[in-house]
């Protein structure tokens, strides 16, 4: 699901609505043949989260789907927008594909389809092991169910899986060059030759290709020279359109050019220095979970932007699609991140191999679908793990080649709560720091002594060239706790506390940004809540349901003077 049609020559079905449900509390599904079709089931809409489910609210291990369908037949790809965590997918009780992950988009492809009605089913498991990414102990909700979209689509011919444009901003900023990345497949059973025509706005190239049958190969168009361009920023957040086609086949997507990059102590974008004005948002609702709504999304980034925001950090993984759709048309910097988060890594799980290379799966499905959005200009590696140890080097050194490799014209960072002991500092662009003086630790009148102590311990590790983002910062307050005094937990204090450490922040040359945890309160995992008022983490500036806190207030205020300096 996109803000566009991807495809209009390719038949598409949505599969959202309504599929059978099982739970496999006791993990007997495969072994008694749930792939063939479940004995016993309820009916729940896709998509959704189990949570809701009153009997369901904390239930973490395997359940399965059931859904029918009616197909003309041939090569089918059914794509999956969101699948919490682990899924086994079944077509007629075979198993086709699996995948781990549950913020990112995956496809499998199914040949030989019979003309006819079919039965997909999958299996997920939302629970945890020592691999796991993240792993359990997070200060978010362990949601499972399928959380976004599903489709199935029909391939023929030479199709077009995805497209990646690569470009180079001129250094006069008047000229962009760009070429394509397509990952094509042959759907058929003999080798087909054919051409792709792929333009961006007005400008098109062409590409003979010939394929093996079902051969799956990365292809490159020629350059495109686009002058005159329109370069994409918060004022003017140009967009081109994409569409590449074969004879049988097309994929439609967007692009934004602009130039990010990192010079002097200052992040500067189309060679202009920006400050990034943010919060820390978490794609969840008491009512949908992840299942999030692209109503109450379009209703975040105008409660962002009425609050001066020019940035968001989707905090802790990839957000939906539709999302940074909106963030790419309204002109809003965004980071975006994988769920490596600090929690449950101890240095041990840092070293392990296997969970080394699956953060790095993550980090190239998060590269792959959400290369295009030019809102994305920072791409974060983890947060809060043990940067202040050998573990946690290797892993950002790691992490950081690849990003720059193949992660286009981004910033890469991470963030980090070890802000005077880390050793990692060397493997980011911008140093990113998470503390929360006046909160966790010290009080409020300690910040500006922080901030001096952070600026110190960066000289003396020989990063005084890198500039600094203040990436998570704030305080609790209950929702409608209202006081004349700034009491902790009250809306007053958190409304005092962020002020003050804005007052501190704005003014400091090498902080080049400020993200406040959080936008609004969320739901916590069942270990984070028994620290947390209500079981949520209180810090958001909104509440669960998107009523203002004092804090909000103020940080509007404080914002919109930011921005208009």
């Amino acid at each position: 699901m996109r803000l566009f049609d991807e495809h209009i020559i390719r038949k598409t079905k949505s599969l959202d609505g309504a599929w059978r449900f099982a739970v496999d509390e006791n993990n007997i599904g495969i072994t008694d043949g749930w792939q063939n079709g479940l004995p016993n089931y309820d009916t729940v809409i896709v998509p959704s989260v189990w949570n809701m489910t009153r009997n369901l609210m904390e239930y973490e291990g395997a359940a399965w789907y059931e859904r029918s369908f009616y197909t003309e037949g041939g090569t089918l790809r059914f794509v999956f927008g969101g699948v919490m965590t682990e899924a086994r997918v079944y077509l007629d009780g075979k198993e086709i594909g699996y995948h781990y992950g549950g913020f990112c988009q995956f496809e499998i492809i199914a040949d030989g389809v019979a003309e006819g009605y079919h039965t997909l089913i999958l299996r997920v498991d939302n629970s945890f092991d020592e691999y796991s990414i993240p792993q359990s102990f997070v200060d978010w909700y362990h949601y499972g169910g399928i959380t976004r979209s599903v489709s199935v689509e029909e391939l023929c011919g030479i199709s077009i899986l995805s497209n990646r444009v690569e470009y180079t901003v001129f250094e006069k900023l008047d000229k962009v060059t760009a070429r394509i990345a397509l990952e094509l497949y042959n759907a058929s059973d003999a080798e087909l030759c054919d051409t792709v025509s792929a333009a961006v706005g007005n400008y098109e190239v062409k590409l003979a290709v010939t394929l093996s049958p079902r051969e799956t190969r990365e292809v490159y168009t020629a350059e495109i020279e686009i002058a005159d361009v329109s370069l994409w920023s918060g004022e003017n957040p140009s967009m081109y359109s994409v569409a590449i086609s074969t004879s049988t086949d097309d994929l439609y997507d967007r692009i934004g050019f602009r130039k990010i990059e990192v010079k002097d102590g200052k992040i500067l974008l189309n060679g202009k220095e920006i400050k990034l004005l943010g919060v820390n948002r978490h794609e969840e609702h008491p009512d949908f979970g992840f299942a999030f709504p692209a109503s109450i999304m379009e209703r975040d980034v105008d409660i962002a932007v009425e609050m001066g925001c020019n940035a968001l950090r989707g905090a802790h993984y990839p957000n939906h699609p539709v999302f940074l759709d909106m963030l790419d048309e309204r002109g809003i910097f965004f980071w975006s991140e994988v769920p490596i988060w600090g929690g449950g890594f101890d240095e041990s799980r840092l070293n392990d191999s296997a969970v080394i290379e699956r953060g790095a799966d993550m980090h190239r499905e998060m590269i792959k679908h959400y290369y295009n959005h030019p809102s994305i200009i920072i791409w974060g590696m983890h947060n809060e793990i043990l940067t202040d140890t050998d573990a946690g080097v290797n892993m950002s050194k790691a992490y950081y080649s690849l990003l720059k490799e193949t992660g286009g014209n981004r910033i890469v960072s991470y963030a980090t709560n070890h802000a005077l002991s880390d050793i990692s500092y060397e493997y980011c662009d911008v140093i990113s720091i998470n503390q929360y003086n006046g909160w966790y630790a010290g009080d409020i009148s300690s910040w500006n002594k922080f901030v001096c102590d952070l600026h110190a311990y960066i000289e003396k590790q020989g990063h005084s060239d890198k500039p600094i983002i203040i990436s998570e910062f704030g305080a609790a307050a209950v929702y409608g706790h209202r006081t004349f005094e700034a009491f902790r937990w009250s809306e007053r204090y958190q409304a005092e506390l962020l002020s003050e450490a804005l007052r501190i922040f704005l003014s400091d040359e090498k902080i080049v940004g400020t993200f406040i945890w959080q936008f609004a309160d969320i739901r916590t995992s069942r270990e984070a809540g028994i620290s947390r008022a209500r079981g949520y983490n209180n810090k958001g500036l909104l509440n669960e349901y998107r009523n203002p806190k004092e804090a909000y207030f103020v940080v509007r205020d404080i914002y919109r003077a930011a921005k208009n300096k």
